[in-house]
């Protein structure tokens, strides 16, 4: 890859971070493009070089927020024990959680945001998840997959509660 092609890469992935952190702090709404530009050290023009819109630099934080969930899912599905499973991908959802809060905390306020484009990113990125833990719960032949899987995405909303609000008393059993 030439040099100004790779530090174009970087730049971008630097404007997608700050994008994240950005709308994870503020809001969709209430976060600027100037925002994102500052926590990334560049110029707001510079943000528009690589995103046309506001909207598309969401869309583009919610494809990585939701690719370092189903990257890891699948990871975990790949290198698991049926009787390791569901603890193994929850243990790989703990450490999203506690690793890259801010994307869990933009994919929480994107489930309000009513564009119709970011309603499908967050419906795509959730069917997704939950396609890849059913086929491996079936495969595992984890007694009644469909229930186990809705409990299991049940749970991980409830994880994301419990992050937000700094309530970690939701998740004890």
């Amino acid at each position: 890859m030439p040099k100004n092609e790779a530090t174009s890469v970087n730049r971008k992935a630097e404007i997608i971070s700050a994008a994240i952190e950005v709308f994870a702090e503020s809001g969709y709404y209430r976060a600027t493009t100037a925002q994102v530009a500052e926590r990334a050290k560049i110029s707001q023009p510079y943000v528009f070089r690589f995103f046309s819109t506001k909207e598309a630099l969401l869309l583009t934080a919610l494809e990585v927020s939701w690719t370092r969930i189903i990257d890891s899912f699948r990871a975990v599905v790949a290198s698991s024990t049926a009787n390791q499973l569901e603890a193994d991908l929850i243990k790989a959802y703990e450490r999203i959680l506690e690793d890259h809060r801010s994307e869990t905390l933009l994919q929480m306020q994107a489930q309000t945001i009513q564009e119709e484009s970011i309603r499908t990113a967050m419906r795509d990125g959730m069917r997704e998840v939950r396609q890849i833990v059913l086929e491996a719960f079936q495969k595992a032949g984890i007694p009644h997959p469909e229930e186990r899987t809705l409990l299991f995405l049940a749970r991980g909303m409830l994880c994301n509660i419990s992050m937000a609000l700094n309530m970690p008393e939701l998740m004890e059993v």
